[in-house]
């Protein structure tokens, strides 16, 4: 598993720290990754510079399984891992 943001890798770094975050953070300050995974927002959206709750299921050949917009955080572990094992058949 790992994780996205607009952040440096300094403010990652500081994240992870304070929050205890079991996950690898990535940083795309230059919003490159973001453009391509279509998680950016409307240049006029107050919340401009973060991008949108996407995540996405890879399979071992490195194809997106499936792509998800998180819009229940809370539940959305569930939701992959019951995808993940109707994948594994």
């Amino acid at each position: 598993m790992l994780g996205i943001s607009f952040d440096t890798p300094e403010d990652n770094k500081a994240f992870a720290e304070k929050h205890d975050f079991p996950f690898r953070l990535l940083s795309d300050p230059g919003k490159t990754v973001g453009a391509v995974y279509q998680t950016l927002r409307d240049a006029d959206d107050p919340y401009a510079n973060f991008p949108q709750r996407h995540s996405y299921l890879i399979d071992p050949e490195g194809r997106i399984a499936k792509a998800y917009a998180v819009t229940d955080p809370g539940g959305h572990a569930a939701e992959v891992l019951a995808d993940l094992a109707a994948l594994q058949g």
